[in-house]
């Protein structure tokens, strides 16, 4: 059985559109593009090193799939060793298009379905980068294991959320955390199953203005 993490980089307000550049994807009118290396240390260089250390393959949406397909195999200079380790891992792209996927050691996946079974096959562990749109149906169906965020001190205001619509209720573990010299949160968590049922909580008010407050509630007009 794979274990399948993500490793998302994160502004405070939940944002991980375009971290690693301005022409990456500025999409809905996003003009911060390249923020992760305004706050870039070895901290957040080290985990990243950690997150690709041995072998590995990716889990891709088909957009961050683009992206990567259309720089990694050409970098040169100091990334070019990363590049070459992209394209010799496996990368899975879960997509419902039919677009050519060109880039050498690249599969389509069609379901979460087709997922599930990725992870019960033999190989290498999988790690999604970028992606948001994966993650509300991966939780929803348990297929995550681990959850590397690395939470920058910023906010952006607008962008891709990592937690959209559909992400399920449930408890999440966390196994490590660290920050880095320039305010970096790292914080590993896994999942760890559904809300507490219960919980102890203060009596509720029964005054007459928290009565009328409920009654708005209901009626949609507080």
């Amino acid at each position: 059985m794979r274990k399948l993490t993500g490793g998302v980089f994160l502004s405070l307000d939940g944002v991980m559109q375009a971290p690693g550049g301005p022409t990456e994807d500025y999409t809905g009118g996003f003009d911060e593009g390249g923020w992760l290396f305004r706050f870039g240390d070895d901290g957040i260089f080290d985990t990243i090193g950690t997150l690709f250390a041995g072998e590995y393959d990716l889990l891709l949406g088909r957009r961050t799939y683009d992206i990567f397909a259309s720089y990694w195999p050409y970098v040169e200079g100091p990334e070019a060793e990363m590049g070459q380790a992209f394209t010799r891992a496996g990368k899975h792209v879960l997509t419902r298009g039919d677009q050519p996927l060109d880039w050498e050691n690249s599969h389509r996946l069609k379901s979460i379905e087709e997922v599930a079974a990725l992870k019960r096959s033999d190989g290498p562990d999988l790690v999604i980068q970028g992606s948001s749109t994966l993650y509300p149906e991966l939780l929803a169906a348990g297929l995550i294991d681990r959850l590397v965020l690395m939470i920058f001190p910023l906010t952006l205001g607008k962008g891709k959320r990592l937690f959209g619509d559909g992400t399920p209720a449930g408890a999440l573990r966390m196994t490590d955390h660290k920050v880095t010299s320039k305010g970096t949160v790292i914080a590993t968590y896994e999942p760890d199953g559904a809300l507490p049922a219960d919980g102890s909580f203060p009596e509720p008010s029964t005054s007459a203005p928290e009565r009328e407050r409920q009654q708005r509630m209901r009626n949609g007009n507080w």
